[in-house]
């Protein structure tokens, strides 16, 4: 593995320490060491990437969408050209296999190219007008500069969604990404200065969560904000952005449910429930949760998803043949333990797990809970970990409505062959469902939830959208 750098903050161009000379420790969650340090920005420094953004958006939105596109692609290439080392930083930091950090790098890279392509087609439209002579026309432009906050699970993914959408659409943006996953995201930024973007376009800042989102989304300068995390802060920083009439997308938490019928392949939905689940050691905002099985296949369900649990090789994520690394921090750890005693002392089954391994890193065992009863907390709070909790239906109105039970709405995911279910699956309240494979999270599909889960997409054409100002040109003839 390489050594890991200090990560230093982006301002207009420059790669400088935080004014105050103020750091924060970044941790390996493998082996609990100290790798590296991050710069914590001061106020002072949030105003300077202030003043660049503004003066940013007046340089790029000036540029032609086929320039931006150019750029973009080149920044793409070179993502993959750097992915091997960009890889090895994330898994230091993150945790994540080296095979998933990867995965992880060369998707954003298709991401990137997906958004310079939309770039090209941010399309207005011609109104046909009621009148001789009058020319009606709905122009497309861009909302103005850009204040992203992402999460550490996917510290490249979260950051490029984001980012790709704002240069295409022609806005700056402030990336405040992670301080626990600070490394990774960094080399993203840099493969857009490489490749030519202009200096002022993009900031890049670490800090105090709360401080730099409140001062980022009060300040004039900034038109729109985009957030991932959870839901409680996500309300929050919403009802901020709406109190300064800033337009924001929230990409919040789930509780996603798995629903498998009697008549599902088995074969097909075991083997993809069980790398879903435990990817990224469960720290996956669209991971399966809730498992609702009808009870006629739900024995031979189980056995089939505790073995292949059992054969998930757990490890520091460097090492050959891992497949799930460390939780991110302590705080995961402390949590699914008091999770999985609540469901526990409520007559839940452990089928297999529910304990830490080892006394250094971070590392838990992939388990499963059967026959948990909905007051657990686990049942009403997402696990965000490698915890899988299976339950018995008797009808499929019986997992419709569990499915719907609860506030939130992301993902979903099901199995069954029959065309009447696949129809009655529509009633299941989530922004995205998947049946009979893992379809989400491709850039050119739509990407968002709905309900306590938030609002917006960060995929497909409707994620440009966000980005843009519609604004109605019409002029008449002189006379």
């Amino acid at each position: 593995m390489l050594d890991y750098p200090d990560t230093k903050l982006l301002i207009d161009g420059s790669w400088s320490d935080a004014s105050t000379g103020k750091t924060i420790a970044v941790v390996n969650p493998a082996t609990e060491n100290v790798i590296g340090q991050v710069a914590h920005a001061s106020r002072d420094d949030l105003d300077r990437a202030l003043a660049a953004a503004a003066r940013g958006f007046a340089l790029w939105s000036a540029v032609s969408a086929f320039e931006r596109s150019k750029l973009m692609r080149k920044a793409a290439e070179l993502l993959r050209a750097r992915a091997d080392k960009i890889a090895a930083l994330m898994t230091l930091e993150q945790g994540k296999p080296l095979t998933q950090s990867k995965a992880e790098t060369l998707g954003a890279a298709d991401t990137i190219d997906w958004f310079a392509e939309e770039a090209r087609r941010a399309y207005g439209r011609v109104i046909p007008a009621r009148g001789a002579g009058i020319t009606q026309l709905a122009l497309k432009t861009p909302v103005g500069p850009v204040a992203a906050f992402t999460p550490w699970n996917f510290p490249i993914n979260q950051v490029v969604r984001k980012l790709s959408a704002a240069l295409s659409a022609g806005c700056s943006i402030i990336v405040k990404a992670p301080e626990e996953t600070p490394a990774s995201p960094a080399e993203l930024i840099r493969a857009f200065l490489d490749a030519g973007l202009p200096a002022e376009v993009i900031g890049l800042v670490y800090g105090n969560p709360a401080e730099i989102s409140e001062h980022l989304i009060a300040h004039p300068t900034i038109r729109k904000i985009s957030f991932t995390g959870s839901t409680p802060v996500g309300k929050h920083l919403a009802a901020l952005a709406g109190a300064h009439m800033k337009r924001a997308t929230m990409e919040l938490g789930g509780h996603a449910p798995a629903i498998v019928m009697e008549d599902a392949n088995l074969g097909l939905a075991i083997p993809q429930l069980v790398m879903q689940k435990f990817r990224n050691a469960g720290q996956v905002c669209v991971s399966p949760t809730r498992f609702l099985v009808a009870k006629s296949v739900a024995d031979t369900f189980i056995d089939g998803f505790v073995a292949a649990a059992g054969k998930i090789v757990v490890g520091d994520g460097s090492a050959p043949g891992v497949e799930m690394g460390p939780l991110a921090n302590d705080r995961r750890i402390l949590a699914l333990e008091a999770m999985i005693a609540d469901a526990v002392d409520r007559g839940a089954k452990i089928a297999r797990g529910g304990r830490r391994i080892g006394n250094k890193g971070y590392f838990f065992e992939p388990t499963v809970l059967t026959d948990v009863p909905t007051d657990a907390v686990i049942m009403n709070d997402e696990p965000f970990g490698p915890v899988a909790v299976i339950n018995r239906y008797n009808s499929r109105d019986e997992i419709i409505s569990e499915a719907n039970r609860l506030p939130f709405g992301l993902a979903s995911y099901a199995y069954t062959r029959s065309a009447a279910h696949q129809e009655a699956l529509k009633s299941v309240r989530a922004g995205m469902m998947s049946v009979n494979h893992l379809g989400l999270g491709i850039p050119e599909l739509p990407f968002g939830g709905i309900m306590d889960s938030g609002y917006g997409s960060e995929g497909g054409c409707e994620a440009l959208e966000a980005y843009l100002d519609t604004r109605l040109f019409t002029t008449a003839n002189s006379q």
